[in-house]
Formats: structure tokens, C-alpha cells, sequence
């Protein structure tokens, strides 16, 4: 099978469309399969086992972190993909990929399928906050609505999500596949290596009592209920610290908080950790790791925290609600402070709890493996070729 991947995003672009695209196409390549994947040119790359097609771009002005594909550099390589005899077009963001997916589609005469990633309605307010947050969740749900119904298929990872787009009266043909763990690169080294690295490169007491977090500081993952909730456990808890890997537009809204909330020596932000190994040193450190976003379509960090033996504390709320099984590697908590600090000091306190959920957590993870999820993706593309294009 030959597939052609499109994205507004891409590594360096460290988010969690980055890491699906990577995951599932890594895995296609190593079944066999051919992949060719376009996305913006960050100025710097790693070889891949697939081919990348990187585009030349240019800044959002409201957000540096991301780029903006050129239309008419993406014009300039349609005569050469014409004759690579791809079979169909997954597109993976709604921005300029998704019509330039949609142009490429119909010019190679292939099926084209759309990845739903991200839960839109419940985010633009926090960066349009000069519109009524009313009109924007109309205006998202119209624009999910007019590109999901313009695709021959949707993939999406959760029921949850899917149950939000049917809700919005889209009747594209879709199918919920998770994107997979990558269980030889999250796997829990003997005598907790991994977690001593970490804490010695960062000069973390071995003892010290370790929560982590990973994800993108971005104002719709709820990390400054974190930070209250810490302001709790602090108060059993005085050695308590939580260390944050990740970037976005909110970290120096977090940062300016838990200085208010007399966090300053509770808190250490990271910055990105690459996957080289050194964000999985971060996961391994933890004496759990700690979660509270509301508009997530997956959570795949849940996973990857389990995968590394450490215990989850999360809400479950959309697709981490798909994710997270009550002692199966996490607890689950209430978006309430007191009784998701009790959680979490459950778990520092209790050792044998700790290693307990770590056990579980470890085996629950490998029902997540990426080359079963892959597989799951390249049956619902051969469905979809099958089926050939709509228009």
C-alpha cells in the first residue's frame, strides 16, 4: 500500500499530532508499506524510515510555535507525487493540509481520509478571548462540520470523539483507532535506571517525593488545576515536587501562578524533553503522574506513563476516559482539589500501592502496543480503497 500523509505539523513540532503521524507511519514502513508525508519545513530534521516531503512556510503571527504550509510550494511537487501511485490521502490537520489534502485527493483520483485530533469547540476561547466564547464554539462546530463532510472518512481516536462529530450531524464514515505505544521505546529498564538518570541530570534528591507531568502548556489542558491541587499536597507533603515537561503559549501564564501560589520551590518547568530518551527518564522518575485535561481525544501520555511503570493520578474526561480503568495502572480523581490531592498523597504515601499500580500499569499498556493499532488503520485504508472516492 502506498499512503500520502499531510500535516500542518510535524516533529520538531513537538505536540501530540506529531507523535501519531510518527508512530502510525513508522509502523507502516516497518509492515512494509510505503508512506510519504508532507509537512512544514522547521529548518531542521531526523531521518525517518519514510519519506518526508518538507514545504517550505511561514509563521502564525499569534502563535511562533507553529507554521503555515506555502500553497504554492505545495502546488509545485503535485506533477512528481502523480506518479508515485499512492492509494489514498490521509490529511491530519484542518488548516492549509486539509484542502491541500483534498486538492491532491482528487488530482491522483485516490480516497482521502481526515484524522479528527483535536477537540476544537472546547479551546478557541482561551485564544480568541474577544469573542463571546458562545460564537466560537458555534463557529468550530461549523467548520468541523463543513471539512469532516467534504472527506470520503474520518479516523478518530475515541468513541468520545466520535460520539461529539455525530452530535454535530456529520454521517462521514468513520472508525475510532487509538494511535499505539511504542512499547520498545517506553519500557521500564531494570532497578529504575531510567528515574535516577533523570533525577541525577537534574539534581532531584532520590528520595524526594516526584510528580510529573507531560504535555503541552497550552491554556485547554487544565495544568493550573494542577497547580492548585499541589498547593493541597503541599501542605502534607512539604517536600512535594512536580516537574513539567513541555512548551506552549501558557507557561508563563503557569509560571506566574505558582510563584502567587508560593510554588516556586514545588515547581520546575522543563521545557520539551525529546524522545532520545530523556523525556522517557522524565516519565520514570515520577511517583506518579499527574493529568487533569478536559479536552483530550486520547491521552496517549497516560500510556506512556503506565508503559514506564509509574502511576497515573487523571480526571477522566473524553478520550482519557477511554484510556484510564480504575486500578489499572491509575486512580482515578474528581476535577475537585481536596479530593484529587488525596489521590495523589494516596499514592506517595502507600508504597505498596505505588507498586502495585505500577504492575498493573505496566501489563494494561501492552493492550495498547502500536503495531496492533497500526494494523487496526491499514484495515480501515484498505476499507476505503475499496470503497474509492466519493467525488
Amino acid at each position: 500500500m502506498r499512503v500520502l500523509m499531510i500535516s500542518d505539523v510535524y516533529f520538531p513540532r513537538v505536540n501530540g499530532v506529531s507523535t501519531s503521524i510518527q508512530t502510525f507511519a513508522r509502523e507502516f514502513a516497518a509492515a512494509g508499506h510505503e508512506v510519504t508525508l508532507i509537512a512544514p519545513d522547521y529548518g531542521e530534521q531526523s531521518a525517518e524510515p519514510f519519506a518526508v516531503i518538507r514545504i517550505a512556510s511561514h509563521y502564525l503571527p499569534f502563535d511562533p510555535e507553529d507554521r503555515v504550509l506555502r500553497w504554492g510550494r505545495l502546488r509545485a511537487c503535485r506533477a512528481s507525487l502523480a506518479d508515485a501511485g499512492f492509494d489514498l490521502v490521509h490529511v491530519h490537520t484542518p488548516f492549509l493540509a486539509h484542502y491541500a489534502g483534498l486538492a491532491l485527493a482528487r488530482h491522483l483520483e485516490v480516497p482521502v481520509i481526515e484524522s479528527y485530533h483535536t477537540f476544537f469547540e472546547q479551546y478557541l476561547d482561551k485564544y480568541v478571548p474577544l469573542v463571546p466564547g458562545a460564537w466560537l464554539r458555534y463557529a468550530a462546530r461549523r467548520f468541523s462540520t463543513s471539512q469532516c463532510q467534504r472527506v470520503d472518512a474520518l479516523a478518530v481516536p475515541s468513541q468520545a470523539m466520535l460520539k461529539v462529530l455525530r452530535g454535530y450531524g456529520i454521517d462521514t464514515p468513520a472508525e475510532v483507532v487509538p494511535t499505539g505505544i511504542e512499547l520498545r521505546q517506553f519500557h521500564q529498564e531494570p532497578g529504575r535506571i531510567q528515574g535516577l538518570r533523570f533525577r541525577q541530570r537534574y539534581a532531584i534528591d532520590p528520595e524526594r517525593p516526584l510528580l510529573v507531568h507531560v504535555g503541552r502548556l497550552a491554556y485547554e489542558k487544565n495544568v493550573e488545576f494542577l497547580l492548585r491541587v499541589l498547593v493541597k499536597v503541599k501542605q502534607s507533603c512539604p517536600q512535594v515536587l512536580l516537574a513539567i515537561a513541555g512548551e506552549g503559549p501558557a507557561r508563563a501564564m503557569l509560571e506566574g501562578l505558582a510563584r502567587t501560589l508560593g510554588l516556586s520551590e514545588q515547581v520546575r518547568f522543563l521545557g520539551y524533553l525529546r524522545r532520545d530518551g530523556t523525556l522517557e527518564d522524565c516519565y520514570s522518575a515520577g511517583d506518579a503522574f499527574i493529568f487533569a485535561s478536559r479536552t483530550e481525544t486520547q491521552g496517549l501520555v497516560l500510556l506512556e506513563s503506565m508503559a514506564l511503570g509509574t502511576p497515573v493520578v487523571s480526571t477522566a474526561v473524553m478520550g482519557s476516559a477511554e484510556v484510564l480503568v480504575q486500578g489499572e495502572g491509575c486512580l482515578i480523581a474528581e476535577e475537585d482539589e481536596n479530593h484529587f490531592a488525596a489521590q495523589v498523597l494516596r499514592v506517595l504515601n502507600d508504597a505498596q500501592l505505588r507498586q502495585r499500580l505500577s504492575e498493573r500499569g505496566l501489563a494494561y499498556a501492552k493492550g495498547w502496543s502500536a503495531p496492533a493499532l497500526a494494523e487496526r488503520m491499514l484495515r480501515f485504508y484498505q476499507q476505503v480503497i475499496d470503497q474509492g472516492p466519493s467525488v
